[in-house]
């Protein structure tokens, strides 16, 4: 394995960000904040790097199972935290149909994602922002104008906590979907705080949220949804999840007997949020 540092510790300020490092093994790049090695923030695999490599991120996707970019008038999709550039890179790629803005309140996370890890410049459809996410989804300026917002805040500092966590940020999230619109988040299952943001987010989404099963890796992923009441056969929902797998080549297939059997309120044959 080797690692790399891609930017040196700044002198001491207010407000300095976390410097990030990358390691390679096995022809996988991963992202890393300095001080924090054991923890990775994203992973590519450099010979197909527009791949989604890790179960969470190939989750943070499963709002394709609700929405279809093709069909929406001006398709957003928003992610909250840049990482590797993972989700942004898959969406700017794969989703012709759709603009794409990231928010990375982190200059040397931007800079990583740009020269390590693929992520292309911006052009017409796609907007990467060095601004902090908290501050973006409160500008009355940003409200229902997203579909699908992605949701991964981790800095490294907050011991496995997401960085906003708040009731007042996820109901800020919820204002920021259009009606339709899903928010994926992705939280880590090994903190004392995880059940406290299930319940926060439940309480600014109504209580419309699926839970995904924990990985490998103690991460899950909640979608939490916004606008009229969604009603669908779980069957209905399985066949679209096979067109999405011969798509996109994600492993969607494999997602639904899961949503059933962790979401115990949805244990009908229709699922209704």
């Amino acid at each position: 394995m080797t690692r790399h540092d891609l930017a040196s510790p700044a002198p001491t300020a207010a407000l300095t960000p976390t410097p990030v490092t990358y390691s390679e093994h096995d022809g996988v790049r991963l992202l890393h904040f300095a001080g924090a090695e054991h923890c990775a923030q994203g992973a590519i695999l450099l010979s197909e790097p527009d791949r989604l490599l890790l179960p969470y991120a190939q989750q943070m996707m499963a709002w394709l199972l609700f929405l279809d970019p093709a069909q929406l008038a001006d398709a957003h999709v928003a992610q909250l935290g840049l990482g590797p550039g993972s989700l942004t890179r898959f969406c700017h790629r794969r989703l012709p149909q759709a603009r794409v803005t990231a928010v990375e309140i982190n200059p040397l996370v931007i800079e990583a994602a740009r020269s390590a890890f693929h992520l292309p410049d911006d052009d017409h459809r796609l907007q990467v922002l060095a601004q902090d996410a908290l501050d973006w989804v409160m500008d009355p300026a940003q409200h229902g104008t997203v579909d699908a917002l992605q949701v991964d805040v981790y800095d490294g500092v907050h011991d496995g906590s997401p960085a906003l966590q708040s009731l007042a940020f996820y109901r800020a999230c919820r204002r920021v979907l259009r009606a339709p619109g899903v928010m994926a988040i992705n939280l880590h299952c090994s903190n004392e705080g995880f059940a406290r943001n299930i319940e926060r987010i439940c309480e600014a989404f109504d209580y419309r949220v699926l839970i995904f099963p924990i990985t490998m890796v103690e991460n899950t992923i909640a979608l939490a949804f916004n606008g009229p009441t969604i009603t669908v056969e779980w069957a209905a929902l399985q066949a679209r999840a096979e067109v999405l797998q011969s798509t996109f080549g994600l492993p969607t297939a494999d997602w639904i007997e899961g949503l059933r059997r962790v979401n115990p309120h949805q244990q009908g044959s229709v699922l209704t949020l």
